[in-house]
């Protein structure tokens, strides 16, 4: 792997994204809106000792949207680098596989740095989130997530042939994440099944760490469940260099 090489390729990635105005929208406006879509519908809900319900939904939103976002348009642009013959004519040169997928990942990466910035400082200071801990921690646990959003879009393109069959891998490793992370039912009170099932995905981490910003100044947990968020980032990453093809068949 060529540092200098997966600069080329980022600096590449952004230069497309900075010219494709509605992917860029997507990925930084996208997730403000819904936060705050969220926010309005919950304006005016009673409170109870754990504050009102965007309080207590707030902290998975911010760690759900970023990971959505990126997940979706990560996977489509990567499968329409190789089914438009980029991809091959890429790997032809002196490149390698994680060079391409590296170069793609600081791309997303510094995008999601921007976007987490954003939904960070809107959920907190303008829509009044209650944080107990650093706000930016809360915001480094959001770029983890968009990154590991990313990754998990690089592995997936893999395996599909198409855009559509790429947005059809969303129900089969996003929403099931969704749903057991936490943000419907706590992870505690999950039937013990589903609970060792949610133990094992990582999306049930960056809702811990968010959530515990918001209850507790104490850190430790937080730097736990980062680094499960982040190791599971770098895994996939190398899964997806190990199956990534030049080309759609």
């Amino acid at each position: 792997m060529s540092p200098r090489t997966t600069l080329a390729v980022a600096g590449r990635v952004l230069t497309q994204l900075r010219r494709d105005r509605r992917t860029l929208a997507m990925l930084l406006v996208l997730p403000c809106l819904l936060i705050t879509l969220l926010w309005w519908m919950f304006d005016g809900t009673a409170t109870g000792p754990g504050g009102g319900v965007f309080d207590r939904v707030g902290p998975a939103l911010l760690a759900m949207f970023p990971f959505i976002v990126m997940f979706l348009v990560t996977s489509v642009t990567t499968l329409r680098e190789r089914s438009s013959g980029t991809l091959e004519r890429l790997l032809a040169m002196p490149m390698g596989k994680l060079d391409f997928l590296g170069g793609y990942a600081l791309a997303f990466g510094a995008v999601a740095a921007v976007q987490s910035v954003l939904a960070v400082g809107l959920a907190v200071g303008l829509l009044d989130l209650d944080v107990r801990g650093p706000v930016w921690l809360l915001t480094v646990v959001a770029v983890a997530d968009a990154v590991l959003g990313t990754a998990l879009g690089l592995f997936v393109s893999a395996f599909a042939q198409t855009e559509f069959q790429a947005v059809q891998f969303m129900p089969l490793l996003v929403i099931p994440q969704i749903l057991l992370c936490g943000l419907f039912v706590a992870r505690g009170a999950l039937p013990g099944l589903l609970a060792g099932i949610s133990d094992f995905l990582p999306l049930s981490y960056a809702v811990d760490a968010m959530q515990t910003l918001t209850r507790t100044p104490a850190t430790g947990d937080v730097w736990r469940d980062l680094a499960v968020v982040a190791g599971y980032a770098v895994a996939l990453l190398g899964l997806g260099a190990a199956t990534l093809r030049r080309r759609t068949p």
